[in-house]
C-alpha cells in the first residue's frame, strides 16, 4: 500500500497554486447551489455551479489522496464523506435541496477547515491523532 502512503509526501510543480484555484472555483460553486437549497431556483440556473463544486471538489479530494492517502483515514478526508453523504439525500431521502442540510456542510466545512491540526488529523476509526509515523510503524490502532 505505499503507493496509497509513500514514505514521503509526493509533490509537483505549481501544487499550490492549482490547489488555490480549485478551491476558489469550489467556493464560487457551492455559492451557486444556495441558488437550490435556500432559494429553490430553478435546476437550469444552479445546475452549472454544482458541476462546477463536483468536479473541482473530486479533483482537490484526488489531488489530497494522490499527495499522501493518510487524508482518508483522517477527519478532513472522512468530513468530506459525510458531507457528500448528506448532499446526496435529495436523491433518496428528500425531493428537493434542504437549507438545513447546505447549511449544515457549510458548518461542518469551516469548523474542520480551520480546526486545529489535533482535530483535523484525528482518526474516527483508530480514535487517535493519526500520523504518518503511525503508517509507518503499521501500530494504526492495532493491539
Amino acid at each position: 500500500m505505499s503507493w496509497l502512503f509513500p514514505i514521503d509526501k509526493r509533490d509537483f510543480p505549481g501544487r499550490r497554486w492549482l490547489s488555490i484555484t480549485l478551491r476558489t472555483l469550489h467556493l464560487i460553486g457551492i455559492a451557486g447551489l444556495a441558488g437550490a437549497y435556500l432559494f429553490h431556483l430553478p435546476e437550469s440556473q444552479w445546475m452549472p455551479y454544482l458541476w462546477m463544486a463536483v468536479l473541482s471538489g473530486l479533483l482537490m479530494a484526488a489531488m489530497a489522496v494522490y499527495v499522501d492517502g493518510i487524508w482518508l483515514l483522517q477527519l478532513r478526508g472522512q468530513a468530506i464523506f459525510l458531507k457528500l453523504l448528506l448532499l446526496s439525500t435529495v436523491f433518496w431521502l428528500f425531493d428537493e435541496p434542504q437549507s438545513g442540510i447546505y447549511l449544515l456542510v457549510i458548518l461542518i466545512s469551516g469548523v474542520v477547515s480551520h480546526a486545529p491540526g489535533k482535530v483535523r488529523y484525528y482518526s474516527l476509526w483508530h480514535r487517535k491523532v493519526l500520523t504518518k509515523a503511525d503508517l509507518i510503524n503499521k501500530n494504526c490502532g492495532e493491539s
